[in-house]
């Protein structure tokens, strides 16, 4: 496969990667799970995608998942059309029913609803889709390889990790060149058809079964489907290489392709236990404890072949299993330090900065560019489907999902409906002395309606709809002291940076400083850059720190910007040392106490609090506040406005 394998453009060396990942996703697509496949829409991508289903088997369908599909087309459901032509429910398929055994493309895949991120991951599981809705009850095979094409770049939400970990190869196409192409060439197809029917007989033995399990423990990768699609990965490879055993080389691409690119630690490699001795050194003595009793080999004996050994032990006795078992940790742990070796060399150095930070490989820190909470909405914003409901109060009909609801019982209706015509037109037809046929009224004679669809009040069901509120993020600042200024130049700039930021995410911020004998709103609520420089220019430093007046200005100042429709961000910076009371009076304990009460009324109000410890040392008293707030908690004695920027669109999400 590596002779045929590169972009046209660049001759690219990870293109035998890409095409091997490709390979072995068509070989054993249920067995993996399919590939999270990290690239914008683009050339490489697409030849990606052409390569896997060259590699497929030719009767394997091949389903693109739209982005916001319902769950009827998803799972299947009720077919509405047919239904009402019917009188009697109709089923039809869904896309996942529709995809058993072959492959389904998500584009865009980091932004499914939870709802289908969750019907995937069930579906991938289970390997079948179950329907008991709308009067249809049906349970249809759904083995599938999924293929998530992530298009999320640094600031936005990542994939959701319950699918990527369902999914067992990861590849990364976002270094490629937009014109890469991949060749395959008829030699390599021809090797996948022949792989596939080798698939089944390729075998694993049990020192290798350990260091895929340990190089898994070793990367920090703790889920256990990790270390299973790393085991079906091998074998894929043997398999394509013509081969029955599953060697060094087949574990290595699977570390690479399985569990390098999910490393959440830095693996550490241990020095090998047995090197080459030098000229002049004594050979170290051998570590197996059964080798003390038993003569040296001879240079000549070990040249030659290995001497028979006494009387055998006959198989399965106790010496055997003994034998076997001391020497199955060896082969795995010089397995696992090679495999740990080729993992560090696959993963990206951006990766291993971040774990040496202690982060995972999508970033710990929530985008910075998000906007605010979502709510539900009755009229505006993204279309969440539909729910039971009267159309009343702003809420607008959804027609389809209510003729959908009405459907499986048209024919019950009609026939309720015939037994009311017939009870009326004989009431009708009596006369008033009880005595019938000679009394009719003008309606028994009027020509009957013939009703298509009836629908009931039960059956209405209205649009839903989620709307990202706007988030204002609320400086509180601690401007007493005599670092005061140093402080709140740091914050001018940090409100500045964010504002910038607000023209996209149409975000407000406000300022208020406490110091003396009480607190200010310096700044209401806004996104002008003008009026936000303006307010803070003159802002005043120095003074006591009425530190509980400062927490209840903001708390007061967040419960009219929720009542607004906003979701409040509070970010507290401070030393937490309080010498203020509420009532303009000296007094350290007492200052403090209500301090800490101020706080605790702030954090049963609920919402995102970051309180910034502004004193040179990491100060207990503002820890203890941060509890108390159920905030957390950033001590940045010597930080710029970049980093408090940086900190506050952390806390944001």
């Amino acid at each position: 496969m590596a002779a045929s394998a590169a972009p046209v453009d660049d001759n690219d060396p990870r293109a035998e990667q890409a095409l091997w990942a490709a390979a072995a996703l068509a070989l054993d697509p249920q067995g993996l799970g399919g590939a999270v496949l990290r690239a914008q829409a683009g050339g490489a991508r697409d030849a990606w995608v052409a390569a896997l289903r060259v590699f497929l088997p030719t009767d394997a369908p091949v389903w693109r998942l739209p982005l916001n599909i319902s769950d009827d087309r998803l799972l299947g459901g009720l077919d509405l059309a047919a239904t009402l032509n019917q009188g009697a429910p109709v089923a039809q398929v869904g896309l996942l029913a529709q995809a058993h055994g072959g492959v389904v493309l998500a584009a865009m895949a980091e932004r499914l609803s939870p709802s289908t991120t969750a019907q995937l991951c069930a579906a991938l599981d289970s390997g079948q889709v179950r329907v008991e809705r709308e009067g249809i009850s049906r349970v249809s095979a759904s083995r599938f390889a999924l293929v998530a094409l992530d298009e999320a770049l640094a600031d936005d939400t990542p994939l959701s990790a319950a699918l990527a970990d369902r999914l067992g190869l990861w590849l990364d196409l976002s270094q490629f060149s937009v014109r890469a192409t991949l060749l395959v060439d008829q030699g390599m197809q021809q090797a996948v058809q022949e792989a596939r029917a080798l698939l089944p007989q390729v075998q694993t033995d049990e020192a290798m079964l350990q260091a895929l399990c340990a190089t898994t423990q070793a990367l920090g990768v703790h889920s256990p489907r990790a270390a299973w699609q790393a085991w079906r990965a091998a074998r894929a490879s043997a398999a394509l290489r013509g081969s029955l055993i599953v060697e060094a080389e087949d574990a290595t691409r699977a570390v690479q392709m399985v569990l390098a690119p999910r490393a959440t630690q830095q693996p550490q490699v241990q020095p090998e236990d047995t090197m080459e001795s030098e000229p002049g050194e004594p050979p170290e003595p051998p570590e197996p404890p059964q080798q003390d009793s038993a003569p040296a080999p001879t240079p000549d004996e070990a040249e030659s072949a290995p001497p028979p050994p006494a009387p055998s032990p006959p198989a399965g006795s106790p010496d055997e299993v003994e034998a076997e078992q001391s020497a199955t940790p060896d082969e795995a742990k010089e397995l696992q330090d090679q495999l740990v070796q080729a993992a560090l060399a696959s993963i990206p150095p951006g990766l291993l900065a971040r774990l040496e930070q202690g982060e995972t490989a999508r970033g710990a820190a929530p985008a910075a560019g998000r906007s605010g909470a979502a709510s539900a909405s009755r009229n505006r914003g993204r279309p969440l489907g539909a729910r039971a409901g009267a159309p009343h109060a702003g809420a607008r009909l959804h027609l389809i999902e209510t003729l959908r609801a009405a459907a499986p019982w048209q024919r019950l209706r009609q026939q309720q409906a015939e037994q009311a015509e017939q009870v009326a037109q004989a009431a009708r037809s009596e006369t008033a002395d009880g005595r019938p046929g000679k009394v009719r009224t003008a309606s028994a004679t009027a020509p009957r309606v013939h009703v298509r669809v009836r629908v009931r009040s039960q059956d209405f069901h209205v649009r839903r709809f989620e709307q990202r509120r706007t988030t204002t993020t609320i400086f509180a600042i601690d401007a007493s002291g005599s670092s005061a200024l140093h402080r709140l130049g740091e914050a001018k700039g940090a409100v500045e940076l964010l504002l910038a930021e607000c023209y996209v995410r149409r975000d407000e911020v406000a300022v208020i400083a406490f110091r003396g004998r009480g607190a200010e709103l310096l700044l209401p609520p806004t996104r002008s850059l003008v009026r936000a420089k303006r307010g803070l220019a003159g802002l005043p430093g120095g003074g006591g720190t009425p530190l509980a007046q400062g927490i209840e200005a903001a708390t007061q100042l967040a419960h009219l910007v929720r009542r607004r429709g906003a979701t409040p961000v509070i970010v507290l910076l401070t030393d937490g040392r309080a010498n203020v009371t509420r009532s303009g009076e000296g007094g350290r304990a007492r200052a403090q106490e209500e301090a800490l009460q101020a706080a605790r009324v702030l954090r049963a109000q609920g919402g995102h609090v970051l309180l910034i410890d502004t004193s040179p040392r990491a100060d207990p008293a503002a820890l203890a506040l941060a509890v108390a707030l159920g905030a957390r908690y950033l001590a940045l004695p010597q930080a710029n406005a970049q980093a408090l920027s940086r900190a506050v669109a952390g806390g944001r999400g």
